[in-house]
């Protein structure tokens, strides 16, 4: 066997080498293509990030993980499905557009002309913001393919319009007009999902109504005087002995003189305020309910920019905050404010801008979905969801939903509704699927009519897009082809995963369960993994207005991709939030350093690549326990928590290794004393590969780069096209070996711990003898006395010092 020269002569692995392996898989990977016919396929539905900015370190480790399973499968032999693209339809980037601009949306978009240059303007920053994105992951060895079609582009957004069309004709999606959720500034619906809560201070105000026909007043508090004028019906609990003598009666509201009813309902929390309570259109949910239920009139106050409308008589055209303050000053000169008292309560305001939401009348599409939750709990049951903890929260969710999906938005940048009128019988439209349709600009579709035969002159295109989740939600469909290739969908659909964020259960996780289900009657996905949300050192969630917000770029530059995709897998078990910690960064770098000098240590010694039978005792007991470490870190891997597989492979490298097999076995690979035959010699050099190969496969999934280096240096081969290393053991084998081999890890460290506590230094040999009493470990004699430089015997009733568990010190 020819010996290799040392190919490897650099003490650190230098970071830089990273960006020359970069253009290394860049040129293999035009050549990468997915067999679609194999029936080994998985499917990543990589979550599609908005392209509104960088990632910070959170989001880049989230990213790693999502590629570290990608990596994983290849190397269990699947083909592997893992596209990034961007998701870029949706309000964030008109926000964005009219702050860089100085402009309104709503009034440059008014005309077809205007529309398409505010559109322009959009993709025009989406395209740079996806640049910084794309970078970030490219930088970490992310092996997405990258598909340049987003879900703004006309393949996407056809396929949009296609579930439309076909649930709209399953009766499905429905035009209504009912009270929702309001965004004053973004001017467009909300769905409960983009509805969030924040604490803020206000008052509660003790109003004073009249009884009618009698000399009496009643005190009610609300935290909404501005809606009075609204108010159709007080309320107490028929429980609350204080309001018997109300029932049937009426009361008068003040400054508005409307009569109105005075009635009983369990509903009222008879501890708040004054226990007595408006009904008012609209405060909040409940109110809508009320209205409902009571049979009540709405009367709508607040106008879809955020004013007061002629019908609240004075406050007419003022914002809600001013109306609020106007009407209590009323209330204070008829007298009629008892008091006001400073609370905290939840306000929901937009989960994009913030601004407090109203509640207003409007014509809108909606999708159905509260016939589907039952439905919906069944197919959910039937999905690996991981950590399982989390399934709760989905659940939690589903049963909280009071109202079907408004998926109609009043914006301009996203799937247009494929939907045209009929101005003669108010007919709604829709055409055959299959063309990306833009009713606002494009000509009918139809040349009359189909309800009433009108011309087409009569029949005008719907203005309103999506709901960006609408688009999103389709994401899988999107990757699995389902709108170009149903043989292949039918396959793909049944092994699928969804990587993503908790923050996102209740939107992203939600909704693709829901149109999935609608549209194929098949689960989403096979397996579902949950990850929390990434935090800055003091463990806080990292925003702009915190200047917390932590850039992944620096700290690549300086430690390396592999260093940071370390922390990335150890920060934290999956499900749980995870802290930046530059200390882990750089135990990451160190540990790329030592696989470095590991594999320049191992370089000197020749590599065969054969099957190998004529191994000592020492190879043996060590290949076992690198086995049973590899059975782990595969059952960490196909658990989808990184942070098992990564705290193994650790331990196996650097304690097991590093520290002991590589100690052991140094004198006999060089054998420089010749104090070993040459067999011996040889089995050390196959088992010095054998498990530092190994051991590199299976941590290539976390650290690519200096893996795949490493490995290319050693064996000239790509570790990417390796395959989980097989069995060389039995079960019943493998454990009686490997005991072995951890009873000779005891031993070192009786011995290392031994010389440390009598000031003797490692390379010295103890005076007198050890003596170890296990006899099955006789054939560990020479190396361990070629390690520690001191005899060593078996006798199975030793005597002496009992220095540690195994081992006894005769110095006679």
């Amino acid at each position: 066997m020819e010996e290799n020269k040392a190919k490897i002569n650099e003490t650190k692995w230098d970071p830089s080498l990273e960006l020359l392996i970069l253009n290394e898989w860049e040129k293999k990977k035009k050549d990468n293509k997915i067999d679609e016919a194999s029936n080994k396929i998985i499917v990543i539905d990589t979550p599609p990030p908005y392209a509104s900015g960088k990632w910070h370190v959170g989001g880049a480790a989230h990213y790693s993980q999502i590629d570290m399973i990608s990596r994983y499968y290849r190397l269990k032999g699947f083909q592997v499905i893992s596209p990034f693209y961007a998701d870029r339809n949706g309000l964030p980037v008109e926000v964005q557009v009219e702050k860089i601009y100085n402009i309104r949306a709503r009034d440059m978009a008014s005309t077809p002309e205007g529309r398409k240059k505010f559109l322009d303007l959009c993709k025009g920053y989406l395209d740079n913001a996806e640049k910084d994105i794309v970078n970030v992951w490219k930088r970490l060895g992310c092996s997405f393919d990258y598909w340049k079609d987003g879900t703004d582009s006309e393949k996407y957004r056809k396929m949009t319009q296609k579930t439309f069309i076909e649930l709209f004709k399953k009766g499905l999606i429905y035009e209504d007009e009912r009270p929702v959720r309001w965004c004053p500034r973004c001017g467009t619906t909300l769905a409960e999902a983009e509805i969030e809560y924040q604490e803020e201070e206000g008052y509660l105000y003790y109003i004073n109504f009249k009884i009618k026909g009698e000399e009496k007043y009643v005190t009610v508090a609300t935290t909404r005087p501005e809606l009075l004028a609204s108010c159709a019906a007080l309320i107490y609990n028929p429980k609350d002995e204080r309001y018997k003598e109300l029932r049937g009666k009426k009361a008068i509201s003040p400054l508005y003189d409307v009569e109105m009813e005075i009635i009983e309902h369990p509903s009222v929390d008879m501890d708040f305020g004054t226990g007595l309570m408006m009904v008012c259109s609209y405060g909040d949910e409940n109110d809508i309910r009320l209205f409902k239920e009571l049979n009540l009139k709405p009367k709508v106050l607040i106008s879809p920019i955020g004013t007061m409308l002629e019908n609240s008589a004075f406050l007419s055209g003022l914002t809600v905050m001013d109306a609020r303050k106007k009407i209590v000053e009323e209330l204070e000169k008829k007298k009629v404010l008892v008091k006001k008292e400073k609370i905290k309560h939840t306000i929901p305001v937009c989960w994009r801008c913030k601004t407090p939401l109203q509640i207003i009348n409007r014509k809108e599409f909606f999708l159905k979905q509260l016939p589907f939750k039952g439905e919906l709990k069944e197919i959910i049951n039937k999905i690996d969801i991981r950590p399982e903890m989390h399934k709760k929260k989905l659940f939690d969710w589903i049963d909280s939903i009071s109202m079907d999906w408004p998926i109609s938005r009043d914006r301009y940048y996203g799937t247009e509704i494929p939907a045209w009128r009929c101005t003669n019988c108010n007919s709604i439209l829709t055409p055959e699927p299959g063309k990306y349709y833009r009713p606002w600009l494009d000509d009918v579709p139809f040349d009359r009519c189909p309800v009433c035969n009108a011309p087409k002159e009569k029949i005008v295109g719907e203005k309103r897009v999506f709901d960006t989740w609408f688009d999103s939600s389709i994401s899988v469909l999107y990757v699995t082809k389902w709108d170009e290739n149903k043989e292949f969908f039918e396959k793909a659909i049944e092994n699928t995963l969804r990587p993503q964020g908790e923050d996102i259960i209740r939107s992203w996780l939600y909704y693709s369960l829901l149109r999935v289900y609608q549209l194929t009657k098949k689960p989403a996905f096979k397996y579902i993994r949950i990850t929390g949300m990434g935090l800055d050192p003091k463990g806080r969630p990292m925003h702009k207005s915190l200047g917390n917000v932590i850039d992944p770029d620096p700290i690549v530059s300086k430690y390396g991709a592999d260093a940071f995709r370390y922390w990335a897998a150890i920060s934290a078990r999956l499900g749980y939030d995870y802290r930046f910690d530059e200390k882990k960064v750089i135990t990451g770098r160190n540990f790329a350093t030592k696989i470095w000098n590991l594999s320049r240590f191992i370089s000197s010694f020749p590599y065969e690549d054969s099957n190998y039978t004529n191994y000592t005792e020492t190879e043996r007991a060590f290949l076992a326990l690198t086995q049973d470490y590899i059975e782990r870190i595969d059952k960490g891997y196909q658990s989808l928590d990184m942070f098992e597989p990564i705290s193994l492979l650790y331990e196996l490298i650097w304690d097991v290794f590093a520290s002991n097999y590589v100690e052991l076995v140094k004198n006999r690979a060089y054998n420089r004393e010749k104090e070993f035959n040459e067999e011996e010699q040889k089995s050390s050099w196959k088992g010095l590969h054998e498990i530092f190969r190994s051991s590199l496969i299976m941590l290539s999934p976390i650290m690519p780069f200096v893996t795949y280096y490493s490995y290319k240096m050693l064996y000239n081969k790509d570790i990417m096209e390796e395959r989980v290393p097989e069995p060389m053991f039995n079960k019943e084998e493998k454990e009686k070996l490997m005991k072995k081999a951890l009873d000779i890890i005891e031993i070192n460290k009786e011995v290392w711990t031994y010389k440390k506590s009598h000031n003797i230094s490692l390379n010295k040999p103890i005076e007198g003898k050890l003596i170890i009493a296990d006899e099955s470990l006789s054939d560990f004699i020479n190396d361990l006395k070629a390690l520690h430089k001191t005899d060593f015997i078996i006798n199975k009733n030793p005597e002496g010092e009992k220095i540690g568990e195994k081992l006894y010190l005769l110095t006679r």
